[in-house]
């Protein structure tokens, strides 16, 4: 049953999950926390950074990680074909369909009625580590980061990955983490 689970973990929001992996993060947190319980939000949210600082395709490092902590390296497999599977079916099945119809306005307003949904779940996602955040680091701790992550990304334009890694150092050093 956990590679049925690990498969439905991860299919379900390859499915669902249209606008690649920032759309997919909020429902795979809710599948691999909520659903499930092989992580914490707190688990959830280092994996989550730890993985925007590796190169590649978030849901897929996501999936292999998980996979393989809950199932090993069958788990991993399954988890990471169940995350790419759906798209790479449609793509086969669908290449032709999508190439006729790419530039389509329909397309382009389907699409831009999408991003303010996953914005929503994106900006829930935020604010759910932001309270564990607090909660488990405090007030100033909190502030503190999210301010001179502020600075750091957009005063001094410091990529992403710089950012979330020194974030990761910060907490392992002074937070216990």
């Amino acid at each position: 049953m956990t590679y049925w689970h690990l498969f439905l973990a991860f299919f379900i929001p390859g499915i669902v999950g249209y606008g690649g992996g920032p759309a997919s993060i909020p429902l795979i947190k809710y599948e691999v926390v909520n659903r499930y319980g092989w992580m914490s939000n707190e688990e959830f949210a280092e994996l989550l950074a730890l993985g925007n600082t590796l190169p590649g395709p978030i849901a897929t490092k996501m999936a292999g990680y998980v996979g393989y902590e809950v199932g090993g390296p069958l788990g991993a497999f399954i988890a990471l074909f169940a995350t790419v599977g759906p798209s790479l079916i449609a793509m086969v099945l669908l290449l032709s369909l999508l190439y006729k119809f790419k530039d389509s306005p329909k397309v382009k307003k389907m699409t831009a009625l999408i991003r303010p949904t996953i914005a929503i779940l994106l900006g829930v996602l935020a604010f759910e580590f932001f309270e564990t955040s607090w909660l488990s680091a405090g007030v100033v701790q909190t502030l503190l980061i999210i301010v001179v992550s502020l600075l750091l990304l957009e005063k001094w334009k410091v990529h992403p990955a710089f950012v979330i890694l020194a974030s990761l150092v910060y907490g392992g050093l002074f937070l216990g983490g």
